[in-house]
């Protein structure tokens, strides 16, 4: 079985038709897996930032303040006590912690076969042949992806479109990136967030066959 999808130029034309395999782009969607592979992908990618320190980081506090007897006060070892002003923090976010998060393989595979069997399914995926550049211009990707919103997407909302490629091109990386709501990404990037993430999906005729050899096993 396989599912049948138009195949257009740079320009959103038509100019032929492309048989998409069953087993990687019409796979049923799982909410639990996919919301599972979004949290693991996220926390991975989560950086430490927060760090405070305990008494033993803190400068100072070396010399007992007073001796152990016979002031009257209370006593104390040293002046960068938790309990003190301006010494160490008690149970304070450290640079020690880890966020990451543990997901199956075939788990994680599943969850993007999920997404762009949804991209098919809801006519959000358009593939071209090419999509190519000439010169570093932001105009040729604006009005490329332009076409395909206006003749296949049919979006009058907010931009919201990620295009996969099978080999990287300074020209069309450096075309897109000042472009607001468009990503461009490598089909060996490939994740869950990103196809998430992005309302549409506008792939290179490669990039399809590079998924089909990858996950159709």
């Amino acid at each position: 079985m396989s599912i049948k999808v138009n195949l257009y130029n740079q320009n959103a034309e038509s100019i032929g038709e492309l048989s998409l395999k069953d087993k990687v782009f019409k796979v049923e969607a799982n909410n639990d897996l996919l919301h599972q592979a979004v949290v693991a992908q996220q926390a991975n990618q989560r950086q430490v930032l927060a760090h405070t320190k305990d008494r033993s980081e803190v400068r100072g506090g070396g010399k007992k303040p007073w001796k152990q007897k016979g002031t009257g006060r209370a006593r104390a070892g040293s002046s960068r006590s938790p309990i003190w002003i301006g010494g160490g923090v008690t149970f304070g976010p450290t640079k020690d912690r880890n966020f990451s998060q543990k997901i199956n393989l075939k788990m994680k595979r599943k969850a993007i076969l999920m997404a762009l069997s949804d991209k098919v399914e809801n006519k959000a995926m358009a593939v071209l042949d090419k999509l190519e550049v000439k010169e570093f211009k932001t105009k040729d990707i604006d009005k490329a992806v332009a076409s395909f919103e206006k003749k296949v997407f049919k979006n009058e909302t907010k931009r919201s479109v990620l295009i996969i490629t099978d080999q990287k091109d300074e020209k069309l990386k450096y075309s897109t990136r000042n472009l607001v709501g468009v990503e461009i990404l490598n089909v060996n990037n490939i994740n869950i967030v990103d196809l998430l993430k992005y309302k549409y999906l506008l792939v290179v005729e490669p990039v399809i066959k590079a998924l089909e050899k990858r996950y159709n096993k």
